[in-house]
């Protein structure tokens, strides 16, 4: 493990469900979070973002402590990416304009990306005079990675960023996923049930089963399917 690990503890109960997860993640890289649906992927990224508020849990990036039993720092004091299924923009703006908004919010201290080179990076150029609602899919999801990376995060979450994509547009866009990822000196949580995503992508991996992490090491070999419930030693060290 990497100096200065990304610290994740979470025992909270979301209705009938109970999400017990204990992590120390690599402070760099892609960390795949695998699972079938209602395995509490998604909600593990909602309280890392302080989204979902819990007494019994602790986030700390780096040296900077999230939360930790009484303490909690808000969402929007957390200095974080956050990339959902669905892109997350201003319908009523530019592509441009979304860039432009993010750098507003820009935090000094962060991994900086510069807009240009994000630009380059997405093949944003010929699309930033366009209105955000007149693009595809895959484009606007490409602004919406590159306007969570203009804040300057220390942390970036991706929440199944091609759920919505099909095969053809998944084959598209995952290599503006690889050149990211390549290039991002930030830990990088990438939430998927694909088995075919975290292999292409992931560099670490957990995989969470009705809540809980049943397996969590460096990404070696397949990934089992998620049916199968059979998860190979050769996935962990």
């Amino acid at each position: 493990m990497a100096s200065d690990p990304l610290c994740i503890r979470i025992r909270h109960n979301y209705g009938d469900f109970l999400l017990d997860v204990n992590l120390e993640l690599p402070s760099r890289g892609v960390t795949a979070i695998f699972g079938g649906s209602g395995s509490g992927k998604t909600t593990l990224l909602r309280f890392i973002a302080g989204l979902i508020p819990s007494k019994k849990g602790k986030v700390v990036v780096g040296e900077k402590i999230w939360q930790k039993d009484s303490y909690f720092l808000p969402t929007y004091k957390r200095q974080l990416g956050y990339v959902f299924q669905e892109p997350s923009l201003f319908s009523h703006l530019t592509v441009m304009g979304n860039l432009e908004y993010a750098l507003k919010r820009r935090k000094k201290e962060g991994h900086l990306l510069g807009l240009k080179e994000l630009i380059d990076l997405f093949d944003l150029e010929a699309l930033l005079k366009r209105n955000t609602s007149e693009i595809s899919g895959g484009e606007r999801q490409r602004v919406a990675i590159a306007r969570a990376l203009l804040t300057g995060p220390k942390l970036l979450l991706m929440d199944e960023p091609m759920a919505s994509m099909d095969d053809f547009r998944k084959e598209e866009f995952l290599p503006y996923l690889e050149k990211l990822y390549q290039t991002l000196r930030i830990p990088i949580l990438y939430v998927s049930h694909s088995t075919y995503e975290v292999e292409r992508l992931a560099d670490y991996i957990v995989i969470l089963d009705e809540g809980l992490c049943v397996y969590r090491g460096p990404l070696r070999g397949k990934v089992p399917r998620i049916s199968e419930k059979k998860y190979p030693e050769n996935l962990m060290t």
